[in-house]
């Protein structure tokens, strides 16, 4: 009996777990997101595109793999609820920041918070995705244009990758 609940004990505590920030400015995508790597990774258990409101707060994603638990923190991306990120970034392994690249009134609020982000004590050194969203729409910006906006060439030493897709649909191509 007891080298069962070791052997239990063993594998649900084994996995290493890591806390995944999706962080973005108001109506990026990023719930969008979680549910769709939620629908992906998880057999079809994400919300359905009619069904996601903007996050007011909070929505946690979890998704385990053979040895990895990675649980995904998706917060509000209003002015007002920005304020509460940081309570969330001494405890993040990595931050994926989504931006609208459809939404060209939006890029300058998007680099500043990005840029608010990247210079907190707290995360440097995470490893950061950023994904240039709603490349389905027919105003979505190149990621390269996109790119050169938010000057990403100027970005710290820390490991980085900009990704262009579009949650909606889960296209996506690598930069």
């Amino acid at each position: 009996m007891f080298s069962l609940f070791y052997g239990l004990w063993n594998h649900v505590f084994s996995k290493a777990e890591f806390h995944v920030l999706i962080l973005g400015v108001h109506k990026a995508g990023k719930t969008t997101l979680l549910e769709k790597l939620k629908s992906i990774y998880l057999k079809g258990e994400g919300l359905p595109h009619d069904r996601i409101v903007p996050t007011v707060g909070l929505n946690i994603g979890r998704i385990e793999d053979a040895n990895v638990k990675l649980v995904f923190w998706d917060l509000g991306g209003q002015p007002g609820l920005r304020t509460i990120w940081e309570k969330y970034y001494e405890e993040a392994h990595a931050v994926i920041y989504v931006i609208d690249s459809a939404s060209a009134s939006s890029f300058e609020d998007a680099k500043s918070a990005l840029e608010k982000v990247l210079r907190h004590e707290d995360l440097q050194g995470a490893p950061v995705l950023i994904f240039a969203n709603k490349q389905d729409s027919p105003a979505a910006v190149s990621e390269e244009e996109l790119a050169r906006h938010l000057h990403l060439k100027e970005l710290d030493e820390r490991p980085c990758m900009f990704q262009a897709g579009s949650a909606f649909d889960g296209d996506q191509t690598w930069c």
